[in-house]
């Protein structure tokens, strides 16, 4: 194993670690490991990370459920609209796509290179979101009721996402059940670790009929993402969330500079 793959597989742990401590962010980092330190094609990348990053958010999510952190309802009311979302687009539109996505004259844009740039963008605005991690008011759920009609609306855009990328979109998940459902910080976490599980694994299945899966490689990664989990989830009994998301939106905003350069290169 050399040392690019030892460093990976070490991310896997940090993708994790930082679910569990702060419901979202980590699994934007998957696709990237898998596309730049181990080489695998773009798009079989956001299959992997589907697996990854909804293996690991159900462990995590047990451990929310154990504790009655989760509001089932506001799961419900977001999640099932977002479950079609990500399904269809996995199971249709990514395969779908057209590569070359775009060409004129000598210009010519994969669609692997769509899906990067795509991605890039993503995490600039989930870096964004990471650095200036105020915690957001109640919004228009300021009395305590949940407005469902704008839950399933964002969830249709957030399964959008998770299945064009391969990212649990955690980043957006929070603050929306905190806006839209008037979920306390703690709750809104918790809710949102489940909903990437479920998501993530939609999607996963979406790709099982199209997809050679490599298990020998997906399984250890996915074990050791899920031992960072196991470490977040403890240390986030003495780690203050905001501050750890701070520093690792500044992180992720590099990498997505990284990429943005690389695919321009």
């Amino acid at each position: 194993m050399s040392g690019q793959e030892l460093i990976g597989y070490a991310s896997a742990i940090v993708v994790g670690l930082v679910i569990g401590l702060a419901g979202g962010g980590g699994s934007i980092l998957t696709v990237p490991i898998f596309v730049y330190v181990f080489h695998i094609p773009t798009v079989l990348a956001t299959t992997y990370s589907l697996f990854v990053v909804g293996s690991t958010s159900l462990i995590g999510s047990l451990n929310h459920i154990w504790n009655k952190r989760v509001d089932v309802r506001v799961t419900v009311a977001f999640a099932l609209p977002s479950f079609i979302s990500v399904y269809l687009s996995r199971r249709f539109l990514v395969p779908a796509l057209p590569d070359p996505l775009f060409q004129f004259e000598r210009f010519s844009l994969s669609k692997s290179q769509a899906i990067l740039y795509f991605f890039a963008i993503v995490m600039i605005i989930a870096a964004r979101a990471m650095i200036h991690s105020d915690r957001p008011e109640q919004g228009e759920a300021a009395d305590g009721q949940p407005r469902y009609k704008s839950l399933a609306l964002d969830g249709l855009a957030v399964g959008l996402l998770t299945g064009t990328i391969g990212a649990g979109g955690g980043f957006l998940i929070v603050p929306l059940l905190v806006l839209m459902a008037g979920l306390p910080m703690y709750r809104a976490v918790a809710t949102s670790v489940l909903i990437i599980a479920v998501n993530s694994f939609v999607g996963f299945m979406g790709d099982i009929h199209h997809t050679d899966l490599n298990w020998n490689f997906l399984l250890p990664f996915t074990g050791l993402s899920i031992i960072g989990i196991g470490i977040g989830l403890y240390l986030s009994r003495f780690v203050a969330p905001d501050r750890l998301k701070k520093g690792f939106g500044w992180f992720v905003l590099v990498v997505a500079i990284y990429m943005i350069t690389r695919e321009l290169m």
